[in-house]
């Protein structure tokens, strides 16, 4: 590292590169003052503010290692920052001087040409570059496209909800650029990047930041293991959950029944998973859960007993769970009289929130012994105890902003911690039965720090459509940003969740999305918000035929993703990997995001648009390419188009690989 000043300002160099940059005529630093509008709506968050102002620090004097910036020479210092190397990597912490400021913007130097991938979860666009992401944990909506039909139906008759590119359930201020380095922001206040100029990125910071952290390396494989070793490592993976498919079906004592169906038609089950477990409410949306988080007897009589039958023949049982408890319910009056809510900042009342016909109060998870009863009475007790092997650990992203904690802190910054402190229960209350790697708990929400708590991320509530900015192809997009920030495993409900209007699952949709699921670290059906109205697997013989073919072609792959999923516990890299990280040569490679490595060896590109039947994808220059089902050959470099049909997704292996013998015999499955 080398801090060196000059006569108008400073550079920040790691590994020969300049990675900050301060000049008077081009100030890289800009503090200023703002107050916040939020307005929140069924987990949407709008989000505004009056910029009081914004004073570029035109003036840095450095000394040694630290910096101290004002307005123009010879005005009151506003900011010190304090450059630190650890290892290859450096930190530069900072502290306001003026303690009134609670805004920074940050200008990072950028070439024209240069990839940027990271922000968290994103749905919309892997390369960020050119444009602009508010970093605010929400939902993500549906009917992101402002221009589609959907989004007006939304916004119409759900008075907002329809999201845009840039929404989240996990975001994150880190991003990796092309340039071989990476940059995270160790704030969880609002955050946004904006990668739209040619010159510069700029960094927006809705408070004093404690730190800024940059690492570089000569390899982006290296930027993934340095910052999944700063947030956290995954497990991995349950021996049992690679056995086959985990089966979601929320339909009383009857999905034992339905089970069997699948179980008879050739389908490699490895789980049950009822969410339903604990009763249900049925809303406007469709089919909810009653939340309180014990078993419903009258909905799933002798629970018990099914469980050990299952587990007797090698099935798991799994459940749901949110940081939620519903104001009908046992346990928001124990939380209530324990002192165990969010509360409300205007009197002494638990915050209620509206879920859309219900209301809930919200465990404050920065009450440690509200924390402890949750992880324990909860997760421990009436979860592991009671015999399941893992959960849907849902929301997460719903914490207000005007609330009142047990630690004092602002709303505006716990909001986007929230995530992380959810996970963190999950995992205490898994450590506390000594099952950590046996349970599969599974996420949408997110933030800096869940990866050590969180064993697998799923993509939240997709359409269940092929539309770009809804549908399966915007888990493709999840899956490869997430893994650039230290999320090893990633799935998502297969079939889609959201059927609203007239947007309803088809048998298509669902056969696509199950050729895609085969190729991740889980695969996990769902019924959807409204089973009835959509296309389940079990609804057609043919369409369980196929589903059964491509459970049995994941549960063959299972001796390369064991050994992924241990290297991913050991290095931090993804199950799922964008094309460049091990072809970074390529720079064609840079911004591809409808296509996917399984490992080092393994290219997958789904089918991700209707009425298809073959399918062009881009192969990396530096290998040869033989497509799965045809054993056809392919150079390196250029794009090629294979047949499709149902049960063929275009999937093709690194000629030369020692797992070829695997490869060569997923077409007889």
């Amino acid at each position: 590292m080398a801090l060196e000043a000059h006569d108008n300002g400073f550079a920040l160099r790691l590994h020969e590169q300049v990675i900050l940059s301060h000049d008077s005529d081009m100030p890289g630093f800009f503090v200023g003052r703002g107050e916040p509008h939020v307005h929140a709506r069924l987990g949407h968050f709008d989000l505004s503010q009056d910029v009081i102002e914004r004073r570029a620090l035109t003036h840095a004097e450095v000394v040694g290692n630290s910096i101290r910036f004002a307005e123009r020479a010879g005005t009151p210092w506003l900011l010190e920052a304090t450059v630190s190397e650890e290892g290859a990597d450096a930190v530069v912490a900072l502290t306001a001087l003026d303690p009134t400021l609670n805004r920074l913007w940050l200008r990072v130097p950028a070439g024209a040409d240069e990839h940027v991938w990271g922000g968290g979860e994103q749905f919309s666009f892997f390369d960020l570059r050119g444009r602009h992401f508010p970093l605010w944990s929400s939902e993500p909506g549906v009917g992101r496209d402002p221009a589609s039909a959907l989004f007006q139906q939304v916004e119409a008759q759900r008075k907002g909800g329809g999201g845009s590119y840039a929404h989240t359930n996990f975001p994150q201020p880190t991003f990796v650029s092309s340039r071989r380095y990476a940059l995270h922001v160790d704030s969880f206040a609002y955050a946004a990047f904006d990668f739209r100029n040619d010159d510069f990125h700029e960094i927006e910071v809705w408070e004093i930041p404690a730190r800024i952290e940059l690492w570089t390396r000569p390899h982006f494989t290296d930027l993934v293991s340095a910052l999944s070793e700063r947030f956290g490592r995954q497990p991995p993976l349950p021996e049992w959950v690679l056995g086959g498919a985990i089966i979601g079906l929320k339909d009383g004592d009857n999905s034992f029944a339905r089970l069997e169906t699948y179980e008879d038609a050739g389908v490699a089950v490895s789980g049950l998973w009822c969410e339903d477990w604990v009763g249900l409410r049925v809303t406007s949306f469709g089919n909810r859960l009653f939340w309180d988080w014990q078993w419903n007897a009258e909905r799933y009589p002798d629970l018990p007993a099914r469980i050990a039958e299952l587990k007797a023949r090698g099935i798991r049982f799994l459940g749901y769970v949110n940081p939620y408890l519903a104001v009908d319910g046992p346990l928001y009056a124990e939380a209530v009289s324990r002192g165990f809510l969010v509360m409300r900042p205007d009197c002494d009342e638990p915050y209620v929130i509206d879920f859309g016909e219900f209301c809930c109060g919200h465990v404050d998870f920065t009450n440690p012994a509200a924390a402890a009863w949750f992880a324990d009475t909860i997760i421990g007790e009436k979860m592991i105890d009671f015999g399941l092997s893992g959960w849907m650990a849902d929301f997460g992203e719903y914490l207000p902003v005007d609330v009142r904690l047990a630690n004092g802190e602002s709303g505006m910054t716990a909001h986007n911690r929230w995530p992380a402190l959810w996970g963190k229960v999950n995992a205490k209350g898994i450590a506390g039965r000594g099952m950590t790697g046996e349970m599969m708990v599974f996420m949408r929400s997110g933030a800096a720090g869940v990866q050590r708590h969180c064993p697998m991320l799923w993509a939240g509530d997709q359409a269940v459509d092929f539309s770009r900015h809804d549908g399966i192809g915007t888990v493709i997009c999840a899956a490869l940003s997430a893994g650039m920030l230290g999320n090893t495993h990633h799935h998502s409900d297969c079939g889609g969740y959201t059927s609203l209007f007239d947007t309803t699952r088809d048998a298509e949709l669902a056969m696509r999305w199950a050729e895609m699921a085969a190729f991740t670290s889980m695969m996990r059906t769902h019924e959807g918000n409204r089973p009835r109205q959509n296309v389940q697997y079990d609804d057609d013989p043919e369409l369980l035929a196929h589903f059964a073919r491509m459970t049995r072609i994941y549960a063959h792959l299972a001796p390369y993703i064991r050994r992924l999923s241990h290297e991913a516990a050991r290095s931090g890299l993804p199950v799922q990997r964008p094309l460049f990280l091990h072809f970074e040569d390529d720079p064609a490679t840079y911004a591809i995001q409808t296509a996917y490595l399984l490992g080092p060896d393994l290219l997958v590109a789904p089918v991700i648009a209707a009425g298809k039947d073959e399918w062009t994808t881009y192969l990396p220059v530096g290998a040869e390419w033989v497509h799965v089902w045809s054993g056809a050959s392919h150079p390196g470099g250029g794009e090629v188009t294979v047949a499709a049909p149902f049960g063929q997704p275009p999937v093709f292996y690194r000629a030369g690989s020692a797992d070829a013998a695997l490869f060569e015999s997923i077409a007889s499955a």
